[in-house]
């Protein structure tokens, strides 16, 4: 099985979603220190549902394919079904079983994503009186 595949090869070189969000949007960073990889990702909710996503980052085929991926997975999903993708879901989008240190690569930016979601929801919420 090779690990990068057409699928991988074709969201790393034309990502989708690739840029960043103004306004509104939460944006939340995060890097992989072992391997030097690094996402940005922004995104604007309405109604409980993702508005717009957005990433830029670097780093390796893996990371930004799975980048690429996810943001087109979640677009227009409510907060709470996009909370709840795991790991499993990444594999099956980027087609492939991942080696642990591929995987760290593939599950950074849903770690990203998942992060935005939070700081998104603390934005909503009242402020305390």
């Amino acid at each position: 099985m090779d690990l990068y595949r057409d699928n991988i090869l074709d969201h790393y070189q034309n990502p989708r979603n690739w840029g960043s969000l103004t306004g509104s949007a939460v944006k939340v960073s995060h890097n992989n220190p072992s391997c030097g990889d690094s996402i940005t990702v922004s995104l604007k909710l309405d109604s409980g549902k993702i508005a717009d996503i957005k990433f830029t980052g670097n780093g390796c085929a893996i990371s930004m394919a799975s980048a690429s991926m996810l943001t087109e997975y979640i677009m227009g999903k409510s907060v709470t079904d996009a909370l709840v993708v795991k790991r499993e879901d990444v594999e099956k989008l980027l087609g492939t079983k991942l080696t642990l240190a591929r995987l760290k690569c593939a599950l950074l930016p849903l770690e990203t994503i998942r992060q935005a979601l939070v700081e998104s929801a603390k934005t909503r919420l009242p402020k305390p009186s």
